[in-house]
């Protein structure tokens, strides 16, 4: 696929990146032999990732060993008053088209907001689901603040934007409180060496996942599913992350207790990667 050119079918999804036949622009890693797809969390725009903002995906390179892994994002030109499940179904429309399912899924943060519709509305595509440092729905201090970075999108105040989303996550304990706004302002001056071309999309995500609580439909999430996340995630409180698990039948929780957003590191690897490995569930069989 050369440039930006949205193919009616993909080609090659040995590509490194590139976009799937129904728009869906993808990054990839890995040459296992099984695909997984990464639903990625908030981005500024909806296209195949690189330099900072492709940084997201090496989270995820502890399974290219055993997975082929496709780091996607919603198609670019949303319509105005898309929910969630509207995503989670073009979601959907992809994994059928491109792999006929099921596959194993992870959900980061928004991403993970919308795999919870996608395992709900479309059981037969998720084979296991990993919910990555998200629940059921925002905290109501994150609500505020990312409709604060739409807002700001909107008006196209990028640096604003990125300060205020980017200062939200930068840790802040020990030593490196005395880093954090040194470097959230470099790493958002530098976001602007790639400024997008439209707010739109990042604006109808931010009001969609407003809109997001999926308590009380939890329970019809069936594929083997791993919550995990850090006990101090600014997007999201302990109780919130216990709640998405407790509803979810038969879902396994995992918590660092010193750890932000999004849930990172070793140990992180280790708990992903053995649940992912874990194939003797009756609905595996």
């Amino acid at each position: 696929m050369k440039g930006n050119a949205m193919p009616q079918k993909t080609q090659n999804r040995n590509a490194s990146a590139g976009y799937f036949g129904n728009g869906m622009p993808y990054n990839r890693l890995g040459k296992g032999t099984r695909p997984l797809i990464v639903i990625q969390g908030l981005t500024f725009e909806n296209k195949p990732q690189s330099g900072l903002s492709g940084l997201m995906l090496l989270m995820y390179k502890f399974l290219e060993k055993d997975y082929t892994v496709y780091s996607v994002l919603h198609k670019p030109g949303l319509s105005e008053g898309s929910t969630l499940q509207n995503m989670a179904d073009d979601y959907a429309a992809m994994i059928r088209e491109e792999f006929a399912g099921p596959v194993d899924v992870i959900g980061i943060s928004t991403g993970g907001s919308i795999v919870q519709h996608l395992a709900a509305d479309h059981a037969d595509l998720v084979h296991r689901l990993v919910i990555h440092s998200s629940a059921h729905r925002l905290s109501d201090e994150a609500k505020r603040l990312q409709l604060q970075v739409g807002r700001l999108a909107q008006q196209r105040k990028w640096w604003a934007a990125y300060v205020v989303l980017f200062g939200s996550i930068f840790p802040r304990a020990g030593m490196l409180k005395y880093l954090a706004v040194p470097m959230v302002w470099l790493v958002s001056g530098l976001m602007l060496l790639d400024t997008p071309k439209d707010p739109s999309d990042l604006v109808i995500t931010v009001e969609a996942e407003d809109k997001h609580d999926f308590r009380n439909r939890l329970a019809e999430i069936t594929a083997p599913t791993l919550v995990v996340a850090g006990a101090q995630d600014p997007f999201y409180t302990e109780a919130l992350f216990r709640e998405t698990a407790a509803g979810i039948p038969n879902a396994r929780l995992i918590l660092y207790e010193k750890m932000g957003h999004p849930a990172g590191g070793k140990q992180f690897e280790k708990d992903v990667l053995a649940f992912l490995r874990e194939r003797a569930l009756p609905r595996d069989l």
